[in-house]
């Protein structure tokens, strides 16, 4: 029996499909817009973004991966782009706008190759051979950097705050960030080092301006002792780290007790005040003047230790007691019987101090600071929270530049560097893939012309004055903004790790070639209507929801 003209469907109804060149299209303007958003946010005179969420919440920000994780992106291949500010923010830190850009600038420049009928798997080959190119250059012109080299660690970390709100305190905070790193960096065996950012800990408090925010060699915790009766300053302070209730434990089983005698009623109650007495006890002949613990401390226990002239902090978070447990050299004990004195964590002073009207405790004066604390002040709490973003930047750019021990100049000079010598590498390359590492040098030049757009300058203009410098060997010529000129970046001291433009160059290559190949897309339309009473006609589910 013939089929006849019956046709066959094989994808659900309301299924929306994208093929060959519409497909590619779609994904790259999507890709394009998400670039976009962030785009005026580049550089030194790049400008913040402001979001408001669904429940009213405000945040101001530049900081690229900020602004794409608020956004609530819908497009499958705009979302990509996200993923690349994703991990550029957790490998590096900083440079997320730069790697977004990057991506978006690739994509862009793919769409005439396209059009030449360039097949989309040549032009990711292209992309690949000019992204590995890129990647021997960039090592090429790095420049080395130590742990002990100040001035440049300075630079680096003012380089990553000169875009964000704090740019006009970048000394200030640029010396904060280096001793805060510096004090955390371990040295391995290998003679490099290693820097855990966990333990740097930050406390937002508003209220005061952000000149104010200062850097403590120690701890803070949010905690205030548990009675007033507490000594409130504690010299040569013997920690101790408890993860028990100073409690009377409850039966696990359902017990009834009968009391027939009032002397009886007595005996059990100062039974109960008698183990809590033991415990206190236990803790003073450990030698400790101070007891940090997880859980909590029953009021009559409290008494007791008040009297005994021990300071004592309930209900600490697991994080803090990690922290304390590191810096002091103490151990976390889970059973107060086996508190021993060789568990005592030690530090010179534990003092609690007022920070805007809450009791907080410092603990300072750690032989081995391994951890730092952070009290960073802002006049409102988005001033706060971008302070603290700006600061995360940049202590993860002096990490990195710490543990690499390399870096490139910046102001687009890097970027104009690359293209030049990109350009060089393509007319080595036969094949049409030479057209694809030549897109690839244009893309990395979009980094010095957005940064002169938005300083309101000709990027035309600009980019011809630093193609012509770096023609005559001048490999760290880049834009200064504010003086509109195109100069020495190393002379200016406008540096940053050589990971950042490893990690961007690398993910943004990835994204774009990912997104190239895709030349097929199929979308379900919304989720099935919910089952109940058929809607529409003919008993069928009703097919008409949104996208």
């Amino acid at each position: 029996m013939g089929m006849g003209n019956t046709p066959i469907v094989i994808l659900k109804e309301g299924t929306k499909r994208d093929k060959g060149k519409e497909a590619q299209f779609n994904n790259i303007a999507a890709a394009r817009t998400i670039s976009d958003a962030v785009r005026s946010s580049l550089g030194p005179r790049g400008m913040d973004k402001m979001l408001v969420d669904s429940m009213g919440d405000v945040i101001i920000t530049n900081d690229g991966v900020t602004i794409l994780k608020e956004i609530d992106v819908q497009h499958p291949a705009a979302k990509m782009l996200v993923e690349v500010a994703k991990t550029q923010d957790s490998e590096v830190g900083d440079g997320t706008t730069t790697s977004v850009i990057l991506a978006g600038e690739l994509l862009k420049k793919s769409i005439d190759m396209i059009d030449s009928n360039v097949h989309p798997t040549i032009i990711a080959a292209g992309y690949r051979l000019a992204n590995a190119e890129a990647q021997k250059i960039l090592v090429d012109i790095s420049k080395k950097v130590s742990i002990k080299d100040d001035k440049f660690l300075k630079k680096i970390a003012e380089t990553a705050m000169i875009s964000k709100q704090v740019s006009g305190s970048k000394e200030f905070f640029a010396d904060l960030v280096v001793d805060a790193v510096r004090t955390v960096a371990e040295k391995q065996a290998d003679g490099k080092y290693k820097v855990d950012l966990e333990n740097i800990q930050t406390v937002k408090k508003t209220g005061a301006s952000m000149d104010e925010t200062q850097l403590i060699k120690g701890l803070v915790i949010d905690k205030e002792p548990v009675h007033t009766a507490m000594p409130k300053v504690i010299k040569n302070a013997k920690i101790a780290l408890i993860d028990a209730p100073f409690e009377v434990k409850k039966t696990e089983i359902d017990a009834k007790i009968e009391i027939t005698d009032p002397a009886q009623l007595t005996a059990f109650l100062e039974e109960e005040e008698n183990m809590l007495k033991r415990m206190v006890e236990t803790v003073k002949k450990s030698g400790a003047n101070v007891v940090f613990c997880q859980k909590g401390i029953e009021d009559l226990a409290q008494h007791f230790l008040a009297k005994e002239g021990i300071y004592a902090a309930r209900r600490v978070k697991k994080s803090d007691m990690e922290k304390i447990a590191l810096s002091t050299g103490g151990n976390i004990i889970n059973k107060l019987s086996e508190l021993d004195p060789a568990d005592l964590g030690k530090a010179d002073l534990v003092e609690v101090k007022k920070v805007q009207d809450e009791e907080m405790t410092f603990i300072t004066g750690v032989k081995d600071a391994r951890t730092v604390s952070i009290i960073i002040r802002g006049g409102t709490p988005q001033v706060a929270d971008e302070i603290e973003r700006s600061l995360i930047d940049a202590w993860s750019v002096v990490k990195v530049a710490i543990e690499d021990g390399m870096m490139v100049t910046g102001g687009g000079s890097t970027a104009v560097e690359l293209a030049m010598r990109l350009r060089d590498y393509a007319d080595g390359i036969g094949g049409r893939e030479q057209i694809a590492i030549d897109a690839f040098a244009s893309a990395l030049e979009s980094i010095p012309t957005t940064l002169a757009e938005n300083a309101g300058l000709d990027p035309i203009d600009i980019l011809i004055e630093m193609r012509k410098q770096h023609k005559e060997g001048k490999i760290h010529a880049g834009l200064d903004p504010f003086t509109n000129k195109v100069t020495d970046m190393l002379k200016l001291d406008v540096i940053e790790p050589h990971r950042i433009g490893k990690q961007a160059i690398n993910s943004a290559t990835d994204a774009a070639v990912m997104i190239l190949r895709i030349d097929d897309v199929i979308a379900a339309k919304g989720m099935a209507a919910p089952a109940g009473p058929p809607g529409g006609p003919g008993g069928m589910p009703d097919m008409d929801m949104d996208d």
